[in-house]
């Protein structure tokens, strides 16, 4: 039998989804690299397939049904990805430094990776809320499936009928997977930040650069909430409140002063890649998360050699 293949469908066509998917991967995996690999093994599974592709859906829902898939399996695998706070007890500023690989810690993303161009502001306003680190981070608390039905049917919008299609199980099924997840999700903390800044906060992170630039302690304290948490991932320690991260930035972390901060756009939040020593040395990628007028977590994450070139920043800073 001679298989109908849809016009539109040819290898070429499927670039097009590539943004779309990462950023779907990425919200079910937590890892900006394990999302390149999953779109990548989508994308072969799919040229594989096109053939047998006969149109009867569309080709976007059909890929996204691979990629889930791709993702699924590769969930099967692995442990969730965690935040330094969600780990352990608050620390000090006399712990020791313990450090876990890249692959237990969520990882930030740019936003050009995940939030397709071509996309209405009102999409690009809920893809932005959907790659927030605090709801990525949430995600990764529900079982891979829940996931999925929370992901298809909330961000994607898709019936439930679909996502039993394309996960090949039952519509009540999805109905109280979906029931779960939102039960789990709503005992999380995710009211920090919209996805929109107003002016009062773009003029508060706007002294944020200038504080820690100047290397102003004070100034920047000043700025963030009572119980605002700093973490630097890949070190499970974690700071809470103004007194032990004013300590730690005048005293272990006293090699931060003279700091450049360059502005990037990651996890639809304030976001800078800091170079230390006058530019010299990447030394972090930091996402601010934001609670009304004042910073709520400040996150280092510290894995230039991966973050940096995905963000297509220099590693080091020409006059």
């Amino acid at each position: 039998m001679t298989s109908v293949v849809a016009p539109h469908a040819s290898p070429d066509v499927l670039e097009l989804h590539r943004t779309a998917l990462t950023g779907h991967c990425y919200r079910m995996l937590g890892s900006a690299v394990d999302a390149d690999d999953a779109v990548q093994e989508a994308m072969f599974r799919a040229w594989k397939a096109l053939e047998r592709f006969d149109g009867r859906s569309s080709l976007r829902t059909w890929l996204y049904r691979i990629a889930t898939n791709v993702c699924l399996d590769a969930l099967a695998a692995r442990p969730r990805r965690a935040r330094p706070f969600e780990e352990g007890p608050v620390g000090t500023v006399h712990d020791e430094l313990v450090a876990h690989p890249r692959t237990h810690w969520l990882e930030p993303i740019p936003d050009v990776r995940v939030i397709p161009a071509d996309s209405n502001p009102e999409e690009q306003a809920v893809l932005r809320e959907s790659v927030r680190l605090a709801f990525v981070a949430a995600l990764q608390h529900l079982p891979p499936k829940q996931r999925a039905v929370l992901l298809l049917t909330q961000v994607l919008g898709w019936s439930a009928a679909e996502v039993a299609e394309s996960l090949d199980t039952t519509v009540p099924a999805v109905n109280s997977a979906l029931q779960r997840s939102r039960a789990t999700l709503a005992a999380r903390d995710l009211s920090v930040m919209s996805s929109t800044l107003t002016a009062e906060q773009s003029a508060m992170v706007a002294r944020y650069v200038d504080a820690f630039e100047r290397y102003d302690i004070q100034a920047l304290t000043a700025l963030l909430h009572d119980d605002a948490v700093m973490s630097m991932p890949p070190y499970a320690l974690w700071l809470q409140g103004h007194a032990s991260i004013s300590d730690w930035l005048l005293g272990r972390g006293c090699g931060c002063r003279g700091s450049r901060l360059v502005p990037v756009a990651a996890n639809g939040a304030p976001a800078f890649a800091q170079y230390r020593h006058d530019g010299r040395e990447p030394w972090s990628l930091i996402v601010l998360e934001l609670d009304g007028e004042r910073i709520r977590r400040m996150n280092y994450f510290l894995d230039t050699t991966t973050l940096f070139p995905m963000f297509g920043l220099p590693l080091r800073l020409v006059e």
